[in-house]
């Protein structure tokens, strides 16, 4: 093996994945750190997560380990459980000599990756040459057999193998390029980026829950613009969005989606809770508006046309994205009471903020105006209704439109009533 002699800061590496492979070696097996946290480790990086690769089965891994399980049948691994933290174990891959049906799609896309190998064939069975490092705990070295270490000082995303081939066998891994891209600041090769805009297509054969998991790691690392912005430099964005995509074309669409991604951003900065549910109701919230208003010119009612066209909506989306209904609901709600915030007379107000969703939708409000819709000052009378004390709560009450509204409609209720009893008593 050529190995690089770069000792990593042992200090930054997880107790626990250091127990793992060292008990692995104890019972005579091989076992390495691998893959992104020593990528992380050599960049100065604290890793969030540590992986391990060995030539023990998973089986062999379990019996070793009691505070452990299987997941995953593509692609079998073990997680190690100690407390909150997971140590990830997965077993050596090797090369797949030959397509055969039952083990890849018509495309070529790898369906059942559990072929067991080598060391050394484990290192050209994965993505990225950054990503196929190994650090050997016993001797605190790195084993470099792609040139991993130099394209990570020339901050260069390259692909181990042919690229076409490659993503094909996943196209997952397209993504995870741009990601790496948004994430690390690094450039994609010319070779492995230039076959992403021809067969980014491919990423309609990987099933939705899988891309819905694949698009929490693009939009809530913190990184969420970048990543956008690469995926839409690459010709991605349209196959996981497509209406999305389309509604971007509207400079309003587009400025209101990269606010809600860079609000996102800020607020995982700021170790500020987040949710898919604001993105989603961001991305998809054009789409939404154009599909009510085309059920309202058909006589639909308010109501109804909000309630069929998020479902229409959501639907679609489903088709490449899923989106578990844990935020398809709040995303819905977030919609839904855009309608109901310009209605500020009564007590409605107050019902509105006790909301469990009126914070999120308060928010989205905001960037709706930032992003250039014309509300007619609704965010701020908002603004200044929540700060406001209840002397000052009535005043801004009666300086809206409301109450006339709806003293009028009243009145045109009142005459219809002694119309219709006129007509019957002459």
């Amino acid at each position: 093996m050529n190995d690089n002699a770069t000792p990593l800061p042992l200090g930054h590496i997880s107790v626990n994945a250091l127990k793992v492979v060292n008990r692995l070696t104890e019972h005579g097996f091989e076992a390495y750190l691998v893959g992104g946290c020593v990528r992380d480790l050599i960049l100065g990086r604290s890793p969030k997560d540590f992986d391990v690769a060995t030539d023990a089965h998973p089986e062999e891994v379990r019996d070793i380990f009691r505070n452990s399980r299987s997941i995953g049948r593509r692609f079998r691994i073990v997680h190690i459980r100690f407390g909150r933290e997971i140590v990830e174990v997965a077993t050596f891959r090797s090369a797949h000599e030959e397509i055969h049906e039952d083990s890849h799609s018509e495309g070529g896309m790898i369906l059942d990756d559990n072929i067991y190998g080598t060391f050394q064939e484990d290192v050209f069975r994965r993505d990225f040459t950054m990503n196929a490092l190994y650090y050997n705990v016993d001797t605190d070295e790195v084993i470099d057999l792609v040139n991993g270490m130099d394209d990570i000082k020339a901050k260069r995303i390259r692909l181990i193998g042919e690229p076409d081939k490659r993503y094909r066998e996943d196209p997952v891994r397209m993504l995870r390029a741009v990601r790496f891209k948004a994430k690390l600041g690094f450039n994609i090769d010319e070779d492995t980026g230039s076959s992403i805009r021809q067969i980014g297509y491919l990423l309609q054969d990987i099933p939705p829950a899988r891309i819905f998991e694949e698009v929490l790691k693009l939009f809530m690392t913190g990184h969420a613009v970048a990543t956008l912005e690469a995926m839409l430099e690459y010709d991605l964005f349209g196959w996981l969005f497509p209406s999305a995509r389309r509604a971007m074309d509207d400079t309003l669409a587009g400025k209101l989606i990269h606010l809600a991604l860079a609000s996102t951003d800020r607020r995982i900065a700021n170790d500020m809770p987040v949710t898919p549910a604001f993105i989603f109701a961001a991305l998809l919230w054009y789409p939404f508006i154009e599909n009510r208003k085309r059920l309202e010119e058909e006589s639909v009612t308010h109501v109804e046309a909000s309630h069929e066209a998020a479902a229409n909506v959501i639907a679609n989306q489903q088709l490449f994205t899923s989106i578990p209904r844990r935020f398809s609901g709040p995303m819905r709600d977030i919609w839904n009471l855009q309608f109901r915030l310009p209605a500020r007379y009564g007590r409605k107000p107050e019902i509105l903020i006790a909301h469990k969703r009126f914070r999120a939708a308060y928010d989205f409000l905001l960037l709706r105006e930032e992003s250039g819709e014309k509300l007619d000052g609704l965010g701020q009378w908002w603004t200044s209704f929540q700060e406001a004390d209840e002397d000052a709560r009535g005043k801004l009450k009666l300086q809206t439109t409301g109450k006339k509204k709806r003293k009028r409609k009243r009145k045109r209720r009142f005459n219809h009533d002694r119309m219709s009893a006129n007509s019957y008593h002459p």
